[in-house]
């Protein structure tokens, strides 16, 4: 059964789900969050997402291509577009608000939402592309198409979870600050990272049902999860005015994603 793409991603994106509730159990031991340490964790996080669709996703994309016979850079450009239009079009009709919402306010179709429900569904929306990739280099993996392993899926899985984990916190503690009780803050921090194992399971049924599939599906997850680290991450992290926390955690998070992907993918 181990060595099923599906369960394989269901079991690396279960990881990552649980790096998000191990960082959303942060809201048992803090109330808010020092503005530098959050935007030290958003830039590490764009980091982390920036390294993976590069190395990960958009490299292999363009191999595999290539291997077979097709123009090599056309699936992923194809894909790479179709996936940040994906979420430009999800960000336009789905009703959300990111954490540093109190700046552009809610977004998406008008709605009555309360705002802790807007918070949670910025962050579910993110989460998507994440397991997506997941599941997708698994199913590539189990393919055995050129420049795909078992070793880069496990790496990108690990980079996700580890940048996770602080977005579990920025997602629970600004909940608690909100009025919400500890527990509820918890309990809808970690629910944010449930669509990832719902994204990966899909993404690895796809790829193993479709192998035509699989260049445009890395491309499409590292457009969406690059969207992300554009529309989302780099603005917030940046919207305290001083840039430069930001951007030594996303040197720091691209370096540790690249070393991660060469030494052990």
């Amino acid at each position: 059964m181990l060595q099923n793409p599906v369960w394989q991603a269901f079991l690396a994106t279960g990881f990552t789900w649980f790096m998000t509730a191990l960082g959303a159990a942060m809201v048992f031991f803090f109330k808010t969050i020092n503005k530098k340490a959050l935007d030290l964790m958003l830039g590490f996080a764009a980091g982390v997402m920036t390294a993976a669709s590069c190395w990960s996703l958009l490299l292999p994309s363009i191999e595999m291509s290539e291997a077979s016979g097709l123009i090599k850079w056309l699936p992923p450009l194809v894909g790479f577009l179709l996936g940040g239009a994906f979420l430009f079009v999800a960000d336009l009709l789905l009703p959300h608000m990111h954490p540093g919402g109190s700046v552009t306010g809610p977004e998406g179709l008008k709605s009555a939402w309360r705002r802790t429900v807007l918070l949670i569904t910025a962050i579910t929306l993110h989460n998507i592309p994440e397991g997506l990739a997941v599941g997708v280099a698994l199913g590539a993996a189990a393919a055995e198409l050129p420049h795909a392993s078992i070793g880069g899926a496990i790496v990108l899985a690990i980079g996700m979870g580890l940048q996770n984990l602080p977005e579990g916190a920025a997602t629970s503690i600004p909940l608690r600050r909100e009025g919400m009780s500890r527990w509820k803050s918890f309990l809808y921090g970690q629910a944010s990272g449930i669509v990832e194992p719902i994204a990966g399971v899909l993404g690895a049924l796809l790829t193993v049902r479709v192998r035509a599939v699989l260049p445009y599906a890395l491309a499409f997850a590292a457009g969406a999860m690059i969207y992300v680290v554009i529309e989302e991450l780099i603005p917030e992290a940046q919207a305290s005015g001083d840039s430069n926390i930001a951007t030594i955690g996303a040197m720091l998070g691209f370096a540790l994603m690249m070393v991660l992907d060469v030494a052990l993918g």
